[in-house]
Order: C-alpha cells, then structure tokens, then sequence
C-alpha cells in the first residue's frame, strides 16, 4: 500500500515540476532531486556509465561494475527515523556509497546527519553471523549548493576516523565526503580567464571537480562552452548529460500527452452537461459515450491495483473518482 501511494505521488511531484520547467524553456538543473536521482538510476547503459564514472571520481579508485540497492533503510525499532537516501549502491567487491544532493539550503544539522547516514550504511552492510573483520568500506557523499565550512577553501572535505592529535587513521572502513559546489565559482572563472583555444585550463580540472562544474553549471547559459567541452571530452559527464537529454524529451512528450487528454476530458464533460439539458448532440455525443466508457474501464483496472496493494474503499475512491456502488463491487 505504501508503495502504492508513493508511486502516485512520485507522479503528481514530477509532473509538477517538468511542467514549471517546459513552462520556463529552461535547460534542466540536475542539481534537482528528481533529475538528479533519474540520471543516476534509471535502467539505461547512460545512467549506469554516468554512475560508475561519477563513483570512480568520487572513491579516487577504478569501479568496473555498479548495482542501485533499496534507498530506504529500515530502523533499529519501530519509532527509529527512517532515511530515504537519493542514490544507493553497491559496487565492485561489495562497498556501499550513498550519494546525496542538497541543492536547497539545510535547515537540519547536516554534519551530524552526514555521520547518522555512514553508521547507518555499514550498520545494515552486516549480516547475522558475519565476522567485523569482513565489514566493507562505505561511501557518504554530499553534493551541496551552498558553503558548510566557510573558514576552509579546500576541496572537496574527507572525513575518517583519526586520533586527535597524531591523526592516524583508526580505520578506513568509512569515509565522508563534502562537495560545496560554491567553492567551484573560482575555477569556473580561472578556466574562462585562461581559455585561448588550447585544452590547458581543461586539464587542471581534477575528475571530481569536472563532474561538480556539471552539476552547478550544467543549467547555465553563460557556462555552455565549458559544459559542452566536459560534454565531449569525458565520457561519463557525455553519458550523464544523454541522460537528462532523456528525461527532457521522454517528460516533454508526457506533458503533451496530458494536456491532450485533459482537452478531451473537459470537452467530455461539456458534452455531458449538454446532454443533461436535453441537447442533441448526435454523432459528437455518441463519441464522447465511447470515450467515457474507455476511461472507466481505465478507472476500474486502477480500482483492482489498488484494492491489490490493500488500499480502502475510500481511498480508493477518491484516487479514482469511481461511483460508491461501482466501488463496493470491486472491494467484495
């Protein structure tokens, strides 16, 4: 049932927000969750490469093979918090990351959630009867826009378990990761400062911060030749950058699609209003019948899930609009 009502919302949620981009003519941000969850995980060998080549830049370490797991970690009993993480996965010999994106700013205490989530990935690595000593390594990684250690222009920030004053390192069994995309403004200038039509500025950009200019700038007019030239010359961000191409096009053509059948519900209804006066609509209202007929048998095929997935009559009501007597029929 939960699922269910999810997925519902997950619909309504992106329908809203590719229609305010489609409104705005602008080119997509993938620093958006939505786009930036669908670049990464969708089932198309653009999203696995942009995944693998983003893990790779980010762990510092070749990853040949990546496998999206379940975003929603269950808590240590009933009243526990319940994290959605925005890209889980395994990948190579068995390691776990967690890639996030914070594109508003943070009103949570994020350096104390950036520990909860790391604990709480190698906590749920374990499997009764598992030995500590075969505990993998696990990734939490933060792509924020907006500065979380302003006193600091390093980046990005690794975080480990070290002793305090001679810093050696405990274990390297987990590590956290902060991208503060702001803190790439200079090199963005840098790169357009030194830019004479020859590849030197490009090739001073680590993996990593070619990967986060594509996030905070991937949207911006006045950074389209350097995003271009990310585009063409590494693989991953030309393979991340076909991705959201996608999601442009295939979003475009759904919109279109339901505006088309809101028109045709409105004239339907029209139709209907028009019969109730006593109208004669002949060869138009037979057609709007047939119409109605297709969308109820619609209604009732999304009833019957819906009563699957445990939903109550009344709910199942409202989500599809179906009369009381056609809906104590499905539930019996």
């Amino acid at each position: 049932m939960i699922d269910f009502i999810k997925k519902l919302k997950t619909l309504i949620e992106l329908k809203k927000f590719f229609k305010e981009k489609a409104t705005e003519g602008a080119p997509l941000c993938v620093m958006d969750d939505i786009v930036f969850k669908i670049m990464l995980t969708s089932d198309s060998d653009d999203s696995r490469e942009a995944l693998r080549s983003l893990l790779s830049a980010c762990t510092r370490r070749e990853v040949t093979k990546v496998q999206i797991l379940n975003s929603e970690l269950l808590p240590a009993h009933l009243e526990g918090k319940r994290p959605r993480f925005d890209v889980k996965v395994t990948f190579n010999d068995g390691e776990i990351a967690d890639l996030e994106m914070q594109m508003d700013k943070y009103s949570d205490d994020l350096k104390k959630r950036s520990t909860q989530y790391s604990a709480m990935l190698q906590a749920g690595s374990l499997r009764k009867g598992s030995k500590y000593k075969e505990v993998k390594r696990v990734y939490q990684i933060f792509f924020l826009n907006d500065v979380l250690f302003p006193k600091s222009n390093k980046f990005p920030r690794r975080y480990g378990y070290r002793e305090e004053q001679e810093y050696d390192l405990l274990t390297d069994s987990s590590e956290i990761i902060f991208y503060e995309l702001p803190k790439l403004e200079q090199r963005v200038k840098e790169y357009f400062a030194n830019k004479t039509g020859s590849d030197l500025a490009h090739e001073t950009l680590s993996a990593e911060e070619k990967w986060c200019i594509f996030f905070k700038y991937r949207h911006e007019q006045q950074a389209k030749l350097l995003i271009d030239e990310l585009c063409y010359k590494e693989e991953g961000i030309m393979h991340a950058e076909k991705q959201v191409n996608k999601i442009s096009r295939s979003f475009l053509k759904y919109l279109r699609e339901m505006d088309e059948i809101k028109d045709e519900m409105e004239r339907r209804d029209r139709l209907e209003a028009a019969r109730k006066e006593g109208h004669t609509l002949g060869h138009a209202e037979g057609h709007a019948e047939g119409h109605i007929s297709g969308r109820k048998k619609e209604k009732i095929e999304t009833a019957k899930n819906a009563f699957a997935e445990g939903l109550t009559p009344e709910v199942v009501q409202k989500i599809t609009g179906l009369d009381l007597e056609t809906i104590q029929k499905l539930s019996n």
